[in-house]
């Protein structure tokens, strides 16, 4: 076992030299200077955005906009500006290491402490898929009356499919599926938007920050959970690396920085607007309804106001965004398997930890909505595990040279943290009082 282990970071040793050396000149294999395109480096931020647009993302944005209108709508945005940043803080990380936050996390921890971390992150893994595979499954009962197990199941074969595109000389064909949903879910989800727009004065009042009472201050944690996902923080950093497999050689890092801040925020901007017109078609249309708290009546509600051609199209929005999100979650767990256990399992294998808990909640739950918002608070409490890590390493000089943050940046990055984190300790305290 402990062969296994001095290979594997041998292996992972001589990839980061290799990288090193193609970032540091940019160099072909003909040790000629190469120029890229900027449309070659775009593709892992939208990848990394199709988490923040899952199923999870349906039911807490749409619970909070028809149980509060417009209160919430500053939650949205705070937390779309803080994922920019946080995004691209985890691609920089990638890029100049060469080495994911997962990997740099095992590297540096003991024994016990990468198992312990690891637990917590499959927990996440398991709560984000339970989100995904159960909007999948309420979008194919919705489109095609199938039962929700059954839906689940056939949710988890899809996705099982596309995770085979993932990684060496297939991974831009899996960019471009994702992608591609990405825009599917995008005309689903803003379509509705378009038939009934809101009034401009009520969504600027909701860019006040303020709550109305307890639950309203749950529901805010649920969306920031919804919209800072710990998976896609992890995530980012490997995929900017897997952007350039089977031995493609690698842009300077000053290119590839610059191209990566163009990804993440056209990538992030698009799902910000997702998020946000999910909120103000349930504010503008569902506000003050009854049974619009479940994805099913939302649907019903969209139909009732809106017609059955925008709930079909909400529907098909949903299926895409569950199909996407759930690869891109699998993908993430088996890199933070890889770089905290040094265990690279089959996809198929790291599919099934995370499917199995979704299709049992298919099966026992009487209400998988509410699921959905519960998982979005687990995630909620995951996220500073993933933010303090790289808010550390992004300041470390010895790790990132040159590209290290500077004092104002960190100070930046270190006021979200703990705005993320304070909100999370409200959240626990409001729960474990019974005040939630």
């Amino acid at each position: 076992m402990q062969v296994g282990h001095a290979g594997h970071e041998a292996e992972i040793d001589v990839e980061r030299g290799h990288a090193h050396e193609a970032v540091r000149t940019g160099a072909g294999a003909n040790g000629k200077r190469k120029g890229h395109a900027l449309a070659s480096i775009l593709g892992p931020a939208f990848v990394a955005a199709v988490a923040y647009v899952d199923p999870g993302n349906v039911a807490a944005n749409i619970t909070s906009g028809a149980r509060y209108g417009y209160l919430l709508v500053w939650v949205l945005v705070l937390a779309n500006a803080m994922s920019v940043l946080i995004q691209y803080q985890s691609a920089k990380l990638g890029i100049v290491t060469g080495k994911s936050l997962p990997q740099l996390l095992g590297e540096r921890m003991s024994d016990a402490g990468r198992f312990m971390f690891f637990m917590q992150a499959e927990v996440i893994a398991i709560a984000t898929d339970l989100a995904e595979v159960i909007g999948g499954a309420i979008a194919l009962n919705l489109l095609f009356n199938l039962p929700l197990f059954v839906g689940g199941c056939v949710i988890g074969a899809v996705s099982t499919v596309m995770l085979m595109f993932e990684g060496g000389r297939t991974q831009r064909v899996f960019e471009k599926i994702v992608i591609a949903l990405l825009l599917v879910i995008t005309f689903g989800f803003i379509a509705g938007l378009v038939i009934a727009p809101p009034s401009p004065g009520d969504v600027l009042g909701g860019m006040i920050p303020r709550f109305a009472d307890t639950d309203s201050v749950l529901m805010a944690s649920s969306m920031l959970g919804a919209t800072v996902m710990p998976h896609a923080i992890y995530l980012h950093s490997t995929l900017v690396n897997d952007h350039y497999a089977g031995g493609e050689q690698k842009p300077s890092v000053r290119t590839l920085l610059h191209g990566s801040k163009i990804d993440v925020v056209w990538a992030l901007l698009l799902a910000g607007t997702v998020n946000l017109s999910l909120l103000l078609i349930a504010a503008n249309s569902l506000y003050g309804m009854q049974g619009t708290d479940s994805i099913e009546g939302a649907q019903r509600a969209i139909v009732s106001v809106l017609g059955p051609g925008i709930g079909v199209i909400f529907s098909i929005g949903l299926l895409a965004s569950s199909l996407s999100s759930t690869s891109v979650g699998t993908y993430a767990g088996a890199e933070i398997m890889r770089g905290l256990l040094h265990v690279k399992a089959p996809m198929w294998a790291c599919r099934v930890v995370t499917l199995v808990p979704a299709l049992v909640v298919l099966w026992f739950a009487p209400n998988p909505t509410m699921a959905l918002v519960v998982g979005q608070v687990i995630l909620s409490i995951g996220i500073p595990f993933a933010i303090v890590p790289l808010m550390r390493y992004t300041h470390d000089r010895q790790l990132m040279g040159d590209y290290a943050d500077g004092m104002v940046k960190h100070v930046i990055f270190i006021a979200v943290a703990v705005l993320i984190i304070a909100l999370n300790v409200l959240l626990v305290f409001l729960t474990l009082t019974g005040r939630a």
